[in-house]
């Protein structure tokens, strides 16, 4: 089995480099860069590709308000060296998420209504935990069960004003709305699908590991409520209060039905964006606080009753390529997270990382990008101080809708153990978006 992962690794590693020194078939309109888990930050992870194929066989006109999209995650990781003693070295995750919206606009004359449902299967391993890494080098495996099926969203949102104030009622992922870094800063071509500031793996760049332990995100969906305020293009405020009994360390994204035990999570977000000189280069921030009553609990005699928290982030470009014609160039953010829990993992945390777009000529809608994550852990939890996490990776795009993604890591100090040696691994991933 070790031997068949090794030649699937170089197969992928070949292709990668072939793809790199080949110019793409398809005419260049922008450059593609995609989350590398649509699932953490887009309501709709997917592109509707099969849908409109389905419709345009079978000769039906898209205006019934039903759209069916999906994702496909899947990677294999080889830790090189360091992690857990006895640890796996080669590990696999999969992840497929199938959505449907209703427009209740078009199916029943219900203005300013869309309903959204989606389905979760995913199959993992300890890639992280094998390791030793407690920030996530890699985001899509997070708690155990490491298989699990799930309803991942059920929700119903209401636009009203003019669409500048929107409620969302339902199970749902916080991390969509809050704290997200890797929503898309205004561009001159708003056609990408799905799009995304950085395309980073580890997991700081969809949860702050300060509020790791309390905001539901990927898997771990909650039943809570959204509101937002958009007023105009440039400033926004969100308001969330969800079920807190993440914090218990309940796995809320496999409850179907909701689970009220007198415990909420409230968070609350405000941002705004720009447009910087001549060039118009194009920015945003956001700042945030949130609060955790009743119990959080880390174990059977590490616990406490309520916690609170705040958190920034702001992205900017930095550069095009050739300004007002296409969108080749540099893009960079930033990540700030504290809390004043004793019983959280993390205490504080800083990040940062640059993305450079279409910057080979051959591939204009490949992207590249690098980060930097460190943590402060609790020391009733952990014997080291800090964690400290590089990232680099190239995401390229193989046709419409498929991605593939090697991605390097290195942890020089992984939190699970003072005596832990640092860590190499390697990860290569593969996106499918329909």
């Amino acid at each position: 089995m070790k031997q068949i992962k090794q030649l699937l690794w170089k197969i992928g590693l070949f292709y990668f480099i072939f793809l790199s020194a080949h110019a793409e078939n398809t005419s260049f309109s922008a450059p593609d860069s995609i989350s590398s888990n649509p699932a953490a930050v887009n309501i709709n992870p997917g592109t509707g590709a099969l849908q409109r194929y389905l419709e345009n066989k079978l000769g039906i006109i898209n205006n019934h308000g039903i759209e069916f999209t999906g994702s496909w995650i899947a990677d294999t990781n080889d830790l090189f060296s360091g992690g857990i003693q006895d640890a796996t070295r080669w590990t696999n995750n999969s992840a497929l998420l199938l959505g449907m919206t209703l427009d209740t606009e078009k199916l029943m004359g219900w203005q300013d209504g869309l309903f959204g449902v989606q389905g979760l299967q995913f199959n993992g391993q300890n890639t992280n935990g094998q390791a030793g890494v407690l920030q996530g080098y890699n985001s899509l495996p997070a708690s155990p069960p490491f298989n699990r099926t799930e309803l991942y969203e059920l929700w119903f949102r209401q636009a009203l004003f003019n669409n500048k104030f929107y409620i969302r009622i339902g199970k749902q992922v916080p991390t969509i709305d809050f704290g997200n870094v890797v929503r898309p800063i205004p561009l001159a071509n708003e056609d990408i699908a799905i799009p995304a500031v950085s395309s980073l793996i580890y997991t700081p760049v969809f949860l702050n590991p300060t509020t790791i332990g309390v905001l539901p995100g990927f898997y771990n969906s909650i039943y809570g409520i959204t509101f937002s305020f958009i007023p105009n293009k440039r400033w926004y405020f969100l308001y969330g209060l969800y079920n807190g009994s993440l914090a218990q360390g309940q796995q809320t994204g496999e409850q179907a039905a909701p689970n009220l035990n007198g415990t909420y999570f409230h968070i609350a977000e405000t941002g705004f964006d720009w447009l910087l000189g001549k060039n118009q280069l194009p920015g945003d921030f956001g700042i945030g606080v949130w609060h955790q009553d009743g119990l959080i609990k880390a174990s059977d005699t590490l616990f406490e009753n309520a916690a609170s928290g705040a958190y920034v982030f702001a992205t900017q470009r930095l550069w095009y390529k050739n300004p007002g014609i296409d969108n080749v160039g540099i893009s960079s953010f930033y990540q700030y997270g504290i809390n004043n829990s004793a019983v959280l993992p993390f205490k504080k945390y800083v990040g940062a990382g640059l993305t450079g777009f279409g910057l080979i000529s051959t591939r204009l809608h490949d992207s590249l990008g690098a980060g930097v994550a460190l943590s402060w852990l609790n020391q009733q939890r952990f014997s080291r101080a800090t964690e400290l996490m590089y990232q680099a990776y190239y995401q390229a795009k193989l046709m419409q809708g498929i991605y593939l993604e090697p991605v390097i890591s290195y942890v020089p100090t992984p939190g699970e153990s003072n005596n832990l040696n640092s860590v190499w691994a390697g990860t290569l991933r593969l996106i499918l978006l329909f």
